[in-house]
């Protein structure tokens, strides 16, 4: 294995970005190095095949790679890429003297932070690693974000589905998913009309889905006394809500739906009137008996009542 490494980089790594330079030709590979210097960026090293690239990058963790698409060895420039990329979520940016269709092609495929044709200045090496920081800045910040997003929404109780502007499901809270019966993966891509299926409690007429509902008019939809009808057949009391989600520009981007089970509430509910019911019986059948002429009319009168209860 075969890394050089300039002069300067201990104790002053800390201070400049640090970029791994992945080049077979010699001469090129020094002139990358040399730019980059002038540049104010920390050259780690240089590695001549992709293997040597990988081990590299594992070992020291640069914060960009330079990489050739043509390399001597087993693996090429863009396999390489594609793990760097994949493993060690680390940009690269592709150089090369090849454009043609085919290895473009393939090079867009590991997502690059950027491509620079062989010959290139300072100037557009500069303008590629910049763009190519704050390009992986920007999509680590926007990956700790859903990250936060997510483990927000699987943690609260009630359940959770967010579709595009279509209605097809993007994501579900494990709520959500012990509510319905479908999993995350089998849920995802499908309408959402498939997955949250319901009907009107007292009624086998079917109810529009709300979240369809507030896709069309851009506006919060609530439904009460309905039933969520499970991926097995089983009917569930739910109350629900549903609104579009709106970026910063106002433009509707997609819509969540937010439901939780009300079984209990539901029993408590029918307990307190079957309750408040008993007691206005007794309540009535109590007045019969008082200043009574016909002993025999309040007692079938009450038995009639107590048997309708």
């Amino acid at each position: 294995m075969r890394f050089y490494f300039h002069p300067n980089q201990v104790g002053d790594v800390m201070k400049k970005i640090g970029i791994l330079i992945v080049e077979d030709e010699g001469i090129v590979a020094m002139d990358v190095r040399n730019m980059l210097t002038e540049l104010g960026y920390k050259p780690l090293g240089i590695a001549v095949s992709g293997e040597e690239a990988i081990k590299f990058v594992d070992k020291n963790k640069p914060d960009l790679v330079l990489m050739d698409i043509m390399l001597k060895g087993k693996m090429d420039g863009i396999q390489a890429a594609e793990i760097i990329r994949s493993r060690y979520r680390i940009p690269v940016i592709y150089l090369t003297a090849y454009s043609d269709e085919t290895t473009l092609r393939r090079a867009k495929i590991t997502e690059p932070f950027g491509y620079i044709l062989k010959p290139f200045e300072e100037r557009e090496l500069r303008t590629s690693i910049e763009i190519a920081l704050y390009r992986h800045k920007m999509e680590m910040k926007l990956e700790e974000s859903r990250k936060w997003f997510s483990t927000t929404l699987r943690s609260i109780g009630d359940a959770v589905i967010a579709t595009d502007t279509k209605g097809i499901i993007t994501y579900m809270n494990p709520v959500a998913v012990q509510l319905t019966g479908w999993s995350e993966d089998e849920a995802a891509g499908k309408n959402i009309q498939e997955v949250f299926k319901i009907r009107y409690e007292n009624s086998d007429n079917s109810v529009e889905n709300p979240l369809i509902q507030s896709l069309k008019n851009g506006e919060v939809v609530t439904a009460e006394d309905i039933l969520l009808i499970t991926r097995d057949g089983r009917e569930i009391p739910i109350d629900d809500s549903a609104a579009p989600i709106i970026d910063d520009m106002n433009n509707k981007i997609g819509g969540v739906l937010v439901f939780k089970d009300v079984t209990e509430r539901r029993e408590a509910e029918r307990r307190i009137k079957r309750r408040l019911k008993f007691e206005r019986t007794l309540s009535d059948i109590s007045s019969k008996f008082v200043g009574i002429f016909d002993m025999n009319d309040s007692i079938n009168y009450s038995l009639e009542k107590l048997g309708r209860l």
